[in-house]
């Protein structure tokens, strides 16, 4: 089994990626591969609404700039997928927020196919509109009917310095439980997949409230 992180911060090794190693050494342990995909560097732009990607059914973007294409395909052969993002303006990175609009409607376009992954998301943070941002997450992997992963409270830790979240001794413990629940539910769903069958999949029902 394998999970893939997505690290939406701009440094390669800030807070973002120790609260993901965090999470990734319990997944290690337990025997589950893990990956850490940089993406808060790079130059990605947001959703333009062609809809190629619903009209052509290939899995791929109709923007090709930029590497998402590569990444969907490693997305989406993962049995797990964490969501990790810095705080800017009690929100999600921006570089973060355009890859995962892009992404994740790119999945329900065809077919959703991160449906039943286990997902899960974290936020590091200097002081405050942490919350705000792990809720802002959360809503890409429950549109997609994901099985959340949790904690034992907020997936949040702070600090400022590069390295620094680790001196924050309760958010270690929450990034620590999350990969360990992570890991369980993972393990639980390679156990069941061949006898206790996923529930049907629906067709989306689409209300428009302007009469």
């Amino acid at each position: 089994m394998k999970v893939v992180a997505i690290n939406g911060s701009p440094h390669k090794e800030g807070n973002t990626y120790h609260a993901l190693q965090l999470v990734g050494s319990k997944l290690e342990e337990n025997g589950i591969d893990f990956e850490i995909l940089h993406v808060g560097n790079k130059a990605i732009r947001g959703c333009i609404a062609c809809g190629k990607c619903r009209k052509l059914q290939n899995e791929q973007c109709g923007i090709t700039t930029d590497p998402l294409n590569e990444w969907i395909q490693v997305l989406k052969d993962a049995d797990g997928i964490v969501l990790a993002s810095p705080v800017h303006y009690s929100g999600i990175a921006g570089t973060m927020k355009s890859l995962l609009d892009r992404l994740f409607y790119v999945s329900l376009s065809n077919g959703n196919f991160f449906r039943h992954k286990v997902g899960a998301a974290l936020v590091a943070v200097r002081r405050s509109g942490g919350s705000s941002t792990l809720d802002s997450l959360n809503h890409y992997l429950t549109y997609s009917e994901m099985m959340l992963a949790t904690s034992s409270y907020w997936n949040i830790i702070h600090g400022t310095s590069p390295g620094e979240a680790v001196q924050d001794a309760e958010g270690v413990q929450i990034m620590e439980t999350l990969g360990e629940n992570m890991a369980w539910q993972l393990k639980m769903r390679e156990m069941t997949k061949d006898t206790l069958p996923a529930p049907a999949k629906v067709s989306k029902v689409m209300t428009n409230f302007i009469r």
